[in-house]
Order: C-alpha cells, then structure tokens, then sequence
C-alpha cells in the first residue's frame, strides 16, 4: 500500500493452499504505512458488476494466482490491505535474505471469498524495526486497547499500533519500541 488511498478487498475467488508464495511485492515496501483501526471501504470502482463493496477476485490458474483478467500477482499485489491483527490475517510478508526480495506467503489454506491480508513475518519486522509484540491493556469498559508508549495514543488492533511506532510517532523515531513492562 503506496498511496493514502482506501485499499482495494482482494479476495480468493479459489482456495489458495497454505505456503503458496506471491511475488515479489514490486516497488518500495512500506506495508502498514497507512494502516488504521478502521476497515475503510475501497475506492469506487468495481471489478465485478455485482461486487460492492469493490472486491478484486483471484484465482488458481495452472498454479500460479492471477486476477479475473488473467493479470499475474506483480499486477495486484501491492492492493492487498494490511491486517489490523492475527485473526485477519491470511498472508505473511517474508524475504529470503535481509534486504532481499519480500513475497508474501499463506499462512492456511485460504478459502473461497476470504479476503487477503498480509501482515509482516517477525523475522522481516525486525529487519524493518517494526515491532514484533504489542501487549494489550483495557480500558474503563473492558475493552482491549494498545497504547503508544511515546505519545499515549490509544489503538483498538496491535498492528495499528505497530505501524504508528514505525511510520508515525514522531517521539519514537532512532528509539527500540517499548513493550509494555518497561
């Protein structure tokens, strides 16, 4: 995701089975730059005549993943929105070598109609500096909450959290993340 515009929902139209790679993710990587608590509805234009909220759908072909109009993963990939946590999350970001080419690999087989998303592996989050763990506290209704431990901003998902330690906490920046026993 390179641009502050909603993501796309990228969908299996096919089961992907579990450890399938996509790649690689084509220009600058900065997974998570524009994560929020909210699932925001993608932009209007739509794929398929019937889909709404817009759903771009791919497939199986001959072992490869290709979207409706047969474009290879290199075309789409980069529309693939960021998970907020681990229950949403189908993919991993991962690279062979640090500084190397970053793919993204299933976590599960995943089903038809499931959306895609990704989310960084640990080994990767740390080649990037971004936080591995995020601890959560509760808040006066009981509910989970994951708070900036630089400026005191509350996030309702810990990759939201994650992703504004790294890409926008400007007291945090050229400092390690601070877990919450510190």
């Amino acid at each position: 995701q390179t641009s502050r515009a909603p993501a796309i929902s990228v969908s299996a139209e096919s089961c992907i089975p579990a450890g399938l790679r996509l790649g690689p993710v084509p220009g600058t990587f900065k997974l998570g730059k524009y994560l929020s608590d909210r699932k925001e509805p993608g932009p209007k234009k739509k794929v398929f005549s019937y889909a709404e909220p817009p759903i771009f759908q791919v497939r199986m072909v001959r072992g490869e993943l290709v979207d409706e109009a047969g474009s290879s993963a290199l075309e789409w990939i980069g529309l693939i929105r960021a998970a907020r946590n681990s229950q949403e999350q189908t993919l991993e970001a991962v690279a062979d070598l640090p500084g190397g080419q970053i793919f993204y690999r299933a976590l599960r087989d995943v089903q038809p109609g499931e959306e895609l998303t990704v989310w960084y592996s640990n080994p990767l989050a740390q080649w990037f500096d971004i936080p591995v763990t995020a601890t959560p506290t509760h808040d006066e209704k009981g509910e989970e909450r994951y708070i900036c431990w630089y400026c005191w901003r509350t996030f309702k998902y810990p990759n939201s959290l994650k992703a504004h330690v790294h890409f926008h906490c400007a007291l945090s920046h050229g400092r390690p993340f601070l877990h919450h026993d510190h």
